[in-house]
């Protein structure tokens, strides 16, 4: 048998509970998960996951730019629904 040792963690409850009914679910308990978690940390070298801060690239940032000049701008055509929108593009 493994020699094993016990440690705590200190989270959030409902997030806890929330992934002990996730992790129930996939028949394993929270113990499991995080052993699973922590085997694959070490096979891969890291987090078996991409850790990062999602930004935007360069195309995304300047439609956002530019949905948010056509909100503002009163000289915009606006249109109360899609239909409205395709018969003035069949035009």
């Amino acid at each position: 048998m493994a020699n094993t040792t016990n440690f705590s963690v200190r989270m959030d409850s409902d997030i806890k509970k929330q992934c002990e009914s996730l992790y129930n679910e996939l028949g394993m308990n929270l113990t499991t998960a995080i052993n699973v978690f922590l085997r694959q940390s070490l096979r891969v070298g890291g987090f078996p996951f991409d850790v990062k801060l999602e930004q935007p690239n360069r195309e995304t940032i300047a439609a956002m730019l530019e949905a948010e000049r056509i909100t503002h701008d009163p000289n915009v055509k606006r249109y109360s629904d899609v239909e409205e929108a395709l018969r003035e593009l069949k035009r």
